[in-house]
């Protein structure tokens, strides 16, 4: 079997992208390896139809990390045998570019999930943005197949680099639920209204410290379920506001779990906002699940966002993000049931044409079936 290597950053435990990606390269013939690191705090990763290696370093963040992590990616590569490389986002390209230079007869392939380098990590740090700036300058012109999650992000990269960047958008699979979970089970309250915010990414400029706000307004429930940056200083927040009992943070959970979650939901959160061009052109992957579970959607007026929500009519976009406008937004569309149920039959429609089986078909154009 042809070997392919996919490399990450992160601990593989909640990038449901590159499992995606992995599985339907496992399912075209490859014998996968996805290589990430191993945090501190790292879960188990459950069993899966692919190999993963996870890579403990000295350093968690930081220049050191990137550096230490691209060193071993770039080990790893050049002494093992491999048919196809496949780089995910800026932060492991240089590895598997050098690493390409001693294997000439092995394919790269770049899976760009965001503008890397407008994110507000490096928007606020100029001088580290211009190294990956470097960077990516360096190495994009001699790329050959490039993809990324959406049409604003492919037109920017192609306008910049004159190259044919192509779109796989980040949809969820169609949700068949392993095993349904109880509300009881679950731990969330049987006789509210509830409302989700779900993300690996649930950092500064992404709404989160607006949802909460909004939650001394609304009669219900707010289930956050994942983590990132602003989640300790969320949790304070809620007991400052003594909001315990309206706010319930659940962490990380494997796919399967978290949409146990977002299928009791009846409205579903994202709230990035337009503050950086990386945020600006999203089109988080939580607007599928969202969709794929049934659950009515309330965003901010981010362009990618906003065009599947209205496409499909499948929630509320707030034009002027505000706490009291997301708190009125919310209300209002628990109030209307007839509007509320609309959203909700919407999504099931939508999710027949709005899913990674669909997405596949690209991808089958960009791997080949090997077997």
């Amino acid at each position: 079997m042809p070997k392919a290597i996919v490399s990450v950053t992160n601990d593989l435990y909640t990038d449901n992208r590159v499992h995606k990606v992995c599985t339907f390269l496992h399912q075209q013939g490859y014998d996968v390896l996805l290589v990430g690191r191993n945090r501190k705090n790292s879960l188990p990763l459950e069993k899966r139809v692919y190999k993963t290696k996870r890579m403990k370093l000295l350093f968690e963040t930081g220049a050191k990390f990137y550096a230490a992590y691209n060193i071993r990616l770039f080990a790893l590569l050049v002494f093992r045998k491999v048919d196809l490389l496949v780089a995910n986002d800026l932060d492991t390209l240089l590895a598997n570019h050098v690493a390409k230079k001693f294997k000439r007869k092995t394919r790269l392939v770049y899976d760009s999930h965001e503008y890397f380098t407008e994110v507000p990590e490096l928007t606020s740090r100029p001088k580290v943005q211009k190294v990956w700036l470097k960077i990516e300058r360096m190495i994009f012109p001699k790329l050959e197949t490039i993809y990324t999650v959406n049409d604003s992000i492919a037109k920017i990269y192609s306008d910049l680099y004159n190259k044919d960047v192509q779109v796989i958008r980040n949809i969820s699979p169609l949700w068949k639920p392993k095993e349904l979970l109880t509300k009881k089970e679950l731990e969330i309250p049987e006789n509210k209204n509830l409302l989700i915010l779900q993300g690996a990414g649930i950092n500064i400029d992404r709404g989160a410290e607006e949802a909460v706000e909004a939650m001394q307004q609304i009669d219900a429930v707010l289930m956050v379920v994942g983590d990132g940056d602003v989640v300790p200083q969320l949790k304070e927040r809620v007991k400052e506001l003594q909001l315990e009992n309206k706010v319930l943070f659940f962490g990380k959970k494997p796919y399967d779990v978290m949409m146990n979650y977002t299928h009791y939901a009846s409205i579903g959160l994202t709230l990035d906002k337009p503050t950086n061009l990386n945020y600006k052109l999203s089109l988080p992957n939580k607007v599928f699940d969202y969709m794929h579970t049934q659950t009515a959607v309330v965003a901010t007026n981010i362009k990618e966002v906003a065009n599947v929500v209205r496409k499909n009519n499948i929630g509320e976009i707030i034009e002027d993000f505000s706490v009291d406008n997301l708190s009125k937004t919310i209300n209002e569309l628990f109030a209307n049931k007839s509007r509320l149920e609309e959203c909700i039959a919407n999504c099931k429609i939508a999710s027949q044409t709005e899913n990674w089986e669909n997405e596949t078909k690209i991808l089958e154009l960009i791997y080949p079936s090997v077997k």
